[in-house]
């Protein structure tokens, strides 16, 4: 008589399976709360301990681990092996169902500590998914409750499943295994230095652990397939839920992410509008309804179909605030329930996507190249030993400090080369992702337009020749923010002299490729 070994986290469906394969002669061998499951269901169980003849130990870490349970899982059905089974009194095992303890759920909520953590790394489980994989050609493992459905139409069918359903199984299962071990590895290595700094070596084995959680109806261009993959394995992209709209494409999702990462970098109401990658318009007020309309006047043309996050949650001020302004998607913390129906009415196709977390920066980035990987932490602002320095004869005055201050936070969200003008709270034009910075800053000029004459200017890197400041200065530009370092400061410096210009160098630069 077939033998079918269970052992899960997840019970979704495990009864129903169960009572099938019992039905198809299957004997049932159990662990501790599967067991209990099954006879709660009315059906014949034999326990592990039974089985091993030794009780579960440890408060359940030890359960499985036994001779009498993977001998019989690996044994090669050969006379050979069949006589050693035998002389030790087991018999073989023909069918695993096991899953494991929710270690990803678990590490994804908020305030688990490590003793938690590694409570739920299951030993056991893995050990027997493994087993029961590597022996395929004769054992089917099941580690997904959707699976069972099809698996008992196979044994009905013809008393066990095919070999190319027993190694898709195993496969499956080894990627199961892989996936979960890739998780601890990853946490474990994060729980270890959870706050290191972007001067900190990068690990020399990088575990990126990730599940996809939606299929997307194209890439970039419709000719590409797609994805959104999860860290933590559950939650929408960034980590949010979808209120309304369309399905989040592709490229929606890459500019939320450009336009959460910039509004997360400011303290005070604030919005931020993007457009393929590169924000539009920036803006601060008292509400995010007063700032909207300075963010959209930055590059009204220009924001016709971009998206839009803001720090603060959307209520109906600021869903009148929008006006008629066509939006693929806005990001917020929350919305209110009347915005929600405000905007799924008046914006059927709008996606609206509720992020509940700030991006903070923690974790590394990673983007793909020939045949290998880039990695590296985030840019969350200017380290911890900037100074701000002037170098023209003028200082700035305390206006133009506060526009200044927020110019250079807003610059390092473009795309390099990236130049910000801008005023106290706002920018007025923006020219990034150029080859040419003399290039970007004539286009942020443009945007600009006669609101430059009295504004200030940020760059995020040094400017190579005097050019982009003789740029800014016939625009009416009064002061500058950027790194400084070029091997032509001086002359920089003397073009802004001339122009009764004042100057500050950060030391920091800002690229974003």
């Amino acid at each position: 008589m077939p033998r079918a070994l269970l052992s899960v986290y997840d019970k979704t469906g495990l009864a129903e399976f169960a009572a099938q394969i019992s039905y198809l002669g299957f004997d049932l061998i159990a662990s501790g709360g599967t067991a209990q499951t099954l006879q709660d269901a009315g059906l014949t169980v034999t326990s592990i301990e039974t089985l091993t003849g030794a009780a579960e130990m440890l408060g359940g870490r030890v359960k499985t681990l036994h001779p009498a349970v993977h001998a019989g899982i690996l044994t090669r059905r050969t006379p050979q092996d069949s006589d050693e089974l035998a002389a030790e009194g087991y018999s073989e095992i023909d069918l695993v169902i096991c899953n494991l303890y929710p270690f990803q759920q678990t590490v994804a909520k908020h305030g688990t500590t490590l003793q938690d953590a590694i409570e739920q790394i299951d030993i056991g489980g893995v050990a027997l998914l493994r087993a029961a994989a590597k022996n395929f050609l004769n054992v089917t493992v099941v580690c997904d409750p959707a699976d069972y459905d099809r698996v008992a139409a196979a044994l009905a069918y013809s008393n066990e499943a095919d070999l190319a359903l027993r190694r898709e199984l195993a496969i499956k299962a080894f990627a199961h295994t892989r996936d979960y071990d890739t998780a601890i590895h990853a946490f474990l290595s994060r729980d270890l230095a959870p706050n290191m700094a972007a001067s900190d070596a990068l690990p020399s084995q990088l575990s990126v652990a990730a599940r996809q959680v939606e299929a997307l109806r194209y890439g970039e261009n419709p000719h590409q397939s797609a994805a959104y993959y999860s860290q933590d394995g559950r939650g929408g992209p960034l980590g949010g839920t979808v209120l309304g709209g369309k399905q989040l494409s592709y490229n929606n999702i890459l500019d939320l992410d450009a336009a959460w990462r910039a509004v997360s970098s400011f303290d005070g109401p604030a919005v931020v509008i993007v457009k393929h990658l590169n924000p539009t318009g920036i803006a601060t007020g008292q509400t995010i309804a007063e700032a909207y309309p300075l963010a959209l006047a930055s590059d009204a043309v220009s924001a016709f179909g971009g998206v839009i996050a803001v720090n603060r949650g959307v209520d109906e001020a600021f869903v009148t605030a929008l006006g008629s302004l066509f939006l693929e998607a806005i990001a917020a913390p929350t919305f209110t329930e009347a915005a929600v129906e405000q905007l799924n009415a008046g914006r059927k196709n709008c996606r609206l996507l509720q992020v509940p977390q700030p991006f903070d920066g923690n974790g590394i980035e990673i983007r793909s190249v020939h045949r290998g990987l880039l990695v590296q932490r985030s840019d969350i602002g200017d380290p911890d030993h900037v100074l701000l320095k002037t170098v023209t004869q003028r200082t700035p005055t305390a206006e133009e400090m506060a526009a200044l201050g927020f110019a250079w936070k807003a610059v390092q969200h473009v795309k390099s080369n990236a130049i910000v003008i801008a005023g106290g709270n706002a920018t007025y034009g923006i020219g990034g992702g150029l080859s040419s910075r003399v290039d970007a800053t004539k286009l942020a000029v443009e945007k600009a337009d006669a609101r430059a004459r009295g504004a200030v200017l940020a760059s995020d890197a040094f400017f190579p020749f005097p050019d982009a400041v003789e740029t800014a200065a016939q625009a009416g530009i009064t002061a500058i923010i950027q790194p400084g370092g070029s091997i032509r400061d001086s002359e920089v410096i003397e073009i802004a002299n001339q122009a009764n210009m004042a100057m500050i160098f950060t030391g920091a630069r800002h690229f974003r490729h």
